[in-house]
């Protein structure tokens, strides 16, 4: 995936609307800013639970109900996904 975007006279950079949307990106989120070799990279700050992926996978794995239907296409997941976080306020996030 690749997008140009302009640096504003205030130091501001849009982030183009289709990036946003395929990486999850919303309004408000953190995100880090990391020099690399000779560009920047953002970076998603995600929220530090102490537990590792692991410990996490398991207890999704526990507390979500086993899917009994048939297979869902990702396209329809997709849906769902941007509807969910649609319909959150971004102080949920």
């Amino acid at each position: 995936m690749n997008a140009q975007t302009t640096l504003s006279g205030k130091g501001q950079v849009v982030i183009p609307k289709d990036v946003r949307d395929a990486l999850g990106l919303v309004a408000g989120q953190k995100l880090d800013v990391i020099k690399s070799g000779n560009g920047v990279l953002l970076r998603p700050v995600l929220a530090k639970s102490g537990r590792t992926a692991e410990e996490i996978f398991a207890h999704l794995r526990e507390i979500a109900p086993k899917w009994e239907g048939p297979p869902v296409p990702i396209e329809e997941m997709d849906r769902a996904i941007d509807a969910m976080f649609a319909a959150r306020s971004k102080d949920d996030i």
